[in-house]
């Protein structure tokens, strides 16, 4: 048996999925069940859980995985939504990590080459080298950053521009 404080997660993740599909009557229509019934899913009090079919049915229709999403939390677990979106979103944070560490990686090679004052040919040429990769790196991270302002693909929380 649920513990009661999961019980009521569940519960308020039904009432959400219903708000979220329109209300009672609308939840009621998608679902082909009373509308009575219905109401006993919103109701905090009672002890009615929607069956799983329902839950399906609404999620699809909202777009929303609320109920699933409790679930998967209650069993140690989380949903992924592994969308375009998602996927472009981990792309800009991706090249501007790496663009950050080529940064620290010129700064690095920099320190080393002027430590002792004085910058030899061979030096030069691994800070050089560094420098290289961090202007490839800047390059895919100002492509990545123009596609979010194209409106290709929008940052996590907020919107492209």
């Amino acid at each position: 048996m649920l513990k009661n404080a999961w019980f009521y997660r569940i519960k308020a993740a039904q009432r959400d999925l219903i708000a979220l599909s329109g209300g009672i009557e609308r939840a009621a229509e998608i679902t082909s069940i009373s509308k009575s019934h219905v109401g006993r899913w919103n109701n905090a009090q009672d002890t009615d859980l929607m069956p799983l079919n329902a839950v399906l049915m609404l999620e699809e229709h909202c777009g929303v995985a609320v109920v699933t999403s409790v679930m998967a939390e209650l069993n140690g677990r989380r949903l992924a939504d592994e969308t375009e979106a998602t996927r472009q979103n981990a792309d800009v944070l991706s090249a501007y990590a790496e663009a950050v560490r080529h940064a620290g990686e010129v700064m690095s090679a920099g320190a080393i080459a002027l430590a002792d004052g004085k910058v030899t040919p061979a030096e030069a040429l691994t800070v050089d080298r560094a420098v290289s990769v961090l202007e490839r790196g800047l390059s895919d991270l100002r492509q990545t950053l123009a596609h979010v302002r194209a409106g290709d693909l929008k940052i996590v929380g907020g919107e492209g521009k």
